[in-house]
């Protein structure tokens, strides 16, 4: 298989397999506030679908649907002067009449509307003359703000088309990455970010499939070189986009192992080192070699225990997690995992290692899990690699020892409304 086959498949196996459910569910919102407002049933007029899903940038396992309800314009004396939590209730109410049994909630600027592994964010709006749209604030006493998607919309098909459909295509490939590695940034700072690097560059102009290695790298390369900000103007609109968390560290990190794919060319191992970067989306390798595959039956005494988040739960990170590591013996706490392992210091066996989450950004309620996963020949030979998958206990932390020597890694993931929305893991060196 080709590099441009290889990334032609990766792509194909991120694409959005639930369209028809996302459909209908906005075809159900749309209706029931056009038989609130219009005494209409149309399940289509009147709605614009924005965000990832709107700009045909989302990726298998999108949890976060956005779409503007385009109020009539004789309801605005109903609503501009203060009415801006009116409206808001107005629309939910609406909403929690046709579906009783749906949880529905007003989060300003939005309604949410939840659904098994996914929600819907309704914001009613009122259209401008400029095709802009007024949408309710109830912050600080209340406000009416702009909102311009259709500007966002018109740069991310425009900058697709000029640059060779690459565009889109390196967003769903960037959003792979950031679930991988749990860094959160939002859609619409990826797709910002993808289009500003494209814009900055000619090389691509006219390249497809077969360079997606070098695309990569040099994204990568882009992002990590970028310099800290709160936030970004917008594609299009032009718009303030909030930066959740530093990506520069991340991106250089995938940078670095691009290299080492890209090195890796027509190798055995080719495969694996993109997975590392994209996840377990990006095809495995067609075969092992004869010898590889002797070699593999003549070591392996082990049970393969380990599990992967992604056959669990759909993945979409959109918030942030920091999980922290004390190391302590006999009571005693020595340090910091962190401080150890910046000076270099491997841990020894007969250590306390308490790991728990010092920050989540993810709105309650939610589900801690935890995977704990050994590595090395000790934890082979010993046939104890882990890497089950469990749920948090209820404190928010989970206690081990360090046994035995390897290379260890423990990952925690955020659950909420069936959905992974965080992420983050800890290296653990034992000799």
């Amino acid at each position: 298989m080709s590099i441009a086959d290889k990334f032609q498949t990766f792509l194909s196996n991120i694409k959005v397999t639930n369209d028809e459910q996302i459909s209908l569910r906005y075809g159900e919102i749309t209706s029931c506030l056009n038989k609130e407002y219009r005494n209409t049933d149309s399940k289509t007029a009147n709605n614009l679908q924005v965000g990832s899903y709107g700009r045909w940038t989302a990726i298998q396992g999108i949890s976060d649907l956005d779409m503007l309800y385009i109020m009539p314009a004789s309801k605005w004396d109903d609503y501009k002067l203060g009415g801006q939590s009116k409206l808001l209730e107005n629309t939910k109410n609406a909403l929690k009449q046709r579906y009783p049994r749906t949880d529905i909630y007003v989060d300003s600027p939005v309604v949410r509307v939840l659904y098994t592994n996914f929600h819907v964010e309704v914001q009613p709006v009122f259209e401008q003359e400029d095709r802009s749209f007024k949408y309710p604030d109830t912050s600080n006493g209340g406000s009416w703000k702009i909102t311009k998607p259709r500007e966002e919309i018109k740069a991310i098909s425009d900058v697709n088309a000029e640059k060779n459909r690459n565009l889109r295509r390196l967003c769903k490939m960037a959003r792979a990455w950031k679930n991988k590695h749990g860094v959160a940034m939002g859609g619409l700072l990826i797709d910002t970010l993808a289009h500003n690097f494209l814009r900055s560059t000619d090389y691509y102009d006219e390249k497809s499939y077969l360079y997606y290695d070098y695309l990569s790298r040099d994204f990568f390369k882009f992002l990590s070189e970028e310099p800290d900000k709160d936030y970004y103007a917008a594609l299009g609109s032009g718009q303030r986009v909030k930066v959740k968390k530093k990506f520069q560290k991340s991106a250089k990190k995938a940078y670095e192992l691009t290299l080492d794919a890209i090195k890796a060319n027509g190798e055995d191992s080719e495969n694996e080192k993109w997975r590392k970067i994209f996840g377990r989306q990006f095809p495995a390798p067609e075969k092992i070699t004869k010898a590889a595959l002797e070699s593999l039956d003549n070591n392996r005494r082990f049970d393969d225990t380990e599990q992967f988040i992604e056959y669990k739960h759909p993945i979409d990170i959109r918030s942030v997690l920091k999980i922290e590591c004390e190391v302590s013996q006999n009571g005693f706490r020595e340090s910091l995992l962190t401080e150890l392992i910046s000076r270099g210091i491997r841990l020894s066996v007969s250590k306390k290692l308490r790991f728990h989450i010092t920050q989540c950004s993810a709105q309650r309620p939610y589900q801690v899990y935890w995977k704990v996963l050994n590595r090395g020949q000790e934890a082979e030979r010993k046939n104890c690699i882990r890497g089950q998958i469990v749920l948090d206990a209820g404190h928010y932390e989970i206690v081990e020892n360090t046994n035995f020597n390897g290379d260890h890694i423990v990952e925690c993931y955020i659950v909420n409304n069936g959905v992974v929305v965080a992420k983050d893991r800890i290296h653990v060196p034992i000799q």
